[in-house]
């Protein structure tokens, strides 16, 4: 079975999935055939009126242009995944963790904004934004490959800010990399490179894309 990342090769996640041998072979052959590629076209998605879509429709249609695997196969996949109740983002050790019922299904190393240490305040200080949100709108079209939005700023963020006469900022999101990168691959890898986002790899994306409820919640630790 080849192996291009798009499972985190932990022993507890494998041990997570339990699917059956259809749904299994399913998984199996959209991990030979994704690409983990910065390019947006390693996902055929359809052109869509609404960059933006909370629901089940918003997700890739197939994956890899040329792997021949079409809506069925991608469902299978989706159906032998687990799905996460729970998202936790630990900004000091730079890992987003996929729960369900307290147990950890998936674990990932990420980047965050530029300036990562403490709360974002304020539109264009490149902090990641701490504490409890939402994963609400997800948009397959984004300059990143896929993006899942955080419900940041809350009524909170947003008073804080006021008294400042500043503005909170926003479009906060989990994503992968540019699908037009600027630097070599090792740097979106190992570096801090956002403007406040939870940046993973592209293949990372995927799972979390297809892991990930609408509405999840999601707690931001310092």
């Amino acid at each position: 079975m080849a192996v291009l990342g798009l499972f985190s090769g932990l022993d507890a996640g494998a041990q997570a999935l339990q699917a059956d041998a259809s749904s299994m072979n399913a998984v199996a052959d959209i991990r030979s055939g994704f690409s983990d590629s910065p390019a947006m076209a390693a996902l055929s998605i359809p052109a869509s009126s609404s960059a933006w879509n909370s629901s089940a429709a918003s997700r890739p249609a197939s994956i890899g242009t040329d792997s021949g695997l079409g809506p069925g196969a991608l469902a299978d996949a989706e159906a032998a995944l687990p799905q996460a109740d729970r998202v936790l983002v630990d900004k000091a050790d730079r890992r987003l963790y996929l729960l369900r019922k307290g147990d950890v299904l998936r674990a990932y190393k990420v980047s965050l904004g530029l300036r990562p240490e403490g709360h974002k305040q304020f539109e264009g200080d490149f902090r990641t934004p701490e504490g409890v949100y939402r994963l609400t709108r997800r948009n397959p079209n984004s300059e990143y490959f896929l993006s899942i939005q955080v419900d940041y700023p809350n009524a909170q963020d947003q008073a804080r800010a006021r008294r400042r006469g500043l503005s909170p900022g926003g479009a906060i999101m989990i994503h992968g990399e540019p699908n037009a990168p600027r630097k070599p691959r090792d740097y979106y890898a190992n570096v801090d490179w956002t403007e406040g986002c939870i940046a993973v790899s592209n293949s990372d994306m995927v799972e979390i894309w297809l892991m990930t409820p609408p509405d999840t919640p999601i707690e931001i630790r310092p």
